[in-house]
């Protein structure tokens, strides 16, 4: 049990700072269901978005990592639900994006995905806060 209240348990120490904390983690899953999960839906000139493949991985299953982080994480992460092992595929695509995808590209490029690695990072070591499924379920569970 003290696991589970490990991993669900987020609280940012007040109303207003678990408010903030929610919102971030909406409009953040927001922005990147918008621009790079609709991408994954999108044909443009007869194709679908080519996703890099840096790790050489079997084409189906980066390609499905890869919409996985741009299209269900970001509606896990808006409801809290699971977001600290939610965020762990989101964070891995955006942090091979900075590291190894456009390691030679210039600051405004790698810029994107650098962020999304820090937001995301963030929610891994902060959580959701009280305003979210993780910390209704854990108050459930522990009564």
């Amino acid at each position: 049990m003290e696991i589970i209240k490990s991993i669900l348990y987020s609280d940012a120490g007040s109303t207003v700072n678990n408010l903030a904390l929610m919102v971030f983690r909406i409009l953040l899953s927001i922005e990147l269901f918008r621009v790079h999960g609709m991408k994954k839906f999108r044909v443009q000139n007869g194709q679908k978005e080519h996703v890099p493949n840096p790790l050489h991985l079997p084409d189906k299953l980066n390609g499905l990592v890869a919409a996985f982080s741009d299209t269900v994480v970001p509606f896990l992460v808006i409801l809290g639900s699971g977001t600290r092992f939610a965020v762990l595929p989101t964070i891995g695509v955006t942090a091979i994006g900075y590291f190894v995808v456009h390691r030679n590209d210039s600051a405004e490029v790698r810029d994107v995905p650098y962020m999304y690695t820090l937001c995301f990072l963030f929610l891994l070591a902060i959580g959701s806060g009280t305003y979210s499924v993780d910390y209704y379920i854990l108050k459930y569970l522990l009564n």
